[in-house]
């Protein structure tokens, strides 16, 4: 009988050890399950918010390889327009030139040698200073032939314009002023 006894005791505590188990195995798999079911949901609110978000993005333009083409080539262009074979001398004898035409003193006082600049594909600089004297009107002459002229890479950085000593009228106002000029060209080797 005491055989009956331990074999029941054993058989109880194997039932136990089972009971407890499955119970371990129970609440392991069901935090699990609530943890994957919590992201699940959060992953439905996100795939909600992104399929939201690309139904307001507008479909790409159908003439997307037309318009690469298009700057491209415009870009090409772009770059060719900087013309390759300018000397410093042509730039300061074009501008000398240009005075005379407008009636106006210019005289080069400051150049720096061509310069290399990187920007996109690169390019050379020249800049000078010129001292202008006339009147206010033929300033403005020459200054604007100087943006529009000859010479299509010319930009006036930097201007000033002081009255100078002389009879005030409003057609022959003296003037003198300070141009600061930058020529631009490809990437040669200028002079």
């Amino acid at each position: 009988m005491e055989e009956k006894i331990f074999k029941g005791r054993l058989i109880s505590t194997f039932l136990i050890i089972v009971l407890v188990a499955l119970l371990a195995v129970y609440y392991f798999l069901g935090t699990d399950y609530l943890r994957q079911s919590q992201g699940h949901e959060a992953l439905t609110v996100h795939i909600n918010e992104v399929t939201r978000t690309l139904a307001q993005t507008p479909p790409p333009p159908q003439d997307l390889e037309s318009r690469l083409a298009a700057a491209e080539t415009s870009l090409a262009a772009a770059q060719s327009a900087l013309p390759r074979d300018i000397n410093s001398t042509r730039v300061i004898n074009t501008i000398l030139k240009l005075a005379d035409t407008c009636q106006v003193r210019a005289i080069p006082l400051v150049t720096k040698p061509w310069t290399k600049e990187n920007i996109g594909q690169g390019y050379y600089v020249f800049r000078l200073n010129v001292a202008v004297k006339g009147t206010f009107s033929n300033l403005s002459s020459f200054v604007s032939q100087l943006e529009n002229g000859e010479l299509e890479t010319l930009v006036v950085e930097n201007l000033i314009v002081t009255r100078a000593i002389g009879p005030v009228t409003e057609a022959t106002t003296p003037v003198q002023a300070s141009v600061d000029l930058a020529i631009y060209s490809q990437f040669t080797t200028p002079e």
